[in-house]
C-alpha cells in the first residue's frame, strides 16, 4: 500500500516538474518564466521527495528526502524573489501585455 501511495506522489511530482519545464519554454518573459518554473518545480520536486520519504520511511534516504524538502521550501521562494528583483532593477522590461508593475509603482510612490 505504501509503495502505491509513494508511486502516486512521484508520478504527480514528475508531472508538475514537466509542466514547470514547459512553462519555462513557453512563457513570454523572464518574470513569467520564473513564476511558472519556480512554483511547478518546487511542488513537483517536493512531491517526488515526499514519495521517496513514504517509500523508504525514516531510514537514511527518507530523512535526507525530508531535509531536502525543507531546504527546497525555504530557499526556492527566496531565490525566485531575489532573481526577479535583480532582473527588474537591472532594467529588464516586462512583457508588453503585462497588466501592472507593482514594484515600479511602489518605487515611484516613494520618490
Amino acid at each position: 500500500m505504501n509503495e502505491t501511495i509513494a508511486l502516486i506522489f512521484i508520478v504527480v511530482g514528475i508531472t508538475f516538474d514537466l509542466f514547470g519545464c514547459i512553462g519555462l519554454v513557453r512563457m513570454p518573459d523572464i518574470y513569467n518564466r520564473l513564476q511558472a518554473s519556480t512554483k511547478c518545480v518546487t511542488l513537483g520536486t517536493c512531491g517526488i521527495l515526499f514519495g521517496v520519504l513514504i517509500k523508504f520511511g525514516f531510514s537514511a534516504a527518507g530523512v535526507k528526502a525530508l531535509l531536502c524538502i525543507i531546504f527546497l521550501l525555504l530557499t526556492a521562494p527566496v531565490s525566485a524573489h531575489a532573481l526577479a528583483r535583480a532582473t527588474h532593477r537591472s532594467g529588464v522590461k516586462l512583457w508588453d501585455k503585462s497588466v501592472c508593475d507593482k514594484y515600479k509603482d511602489d518605487k515611484d510612490a516613494l520618490s
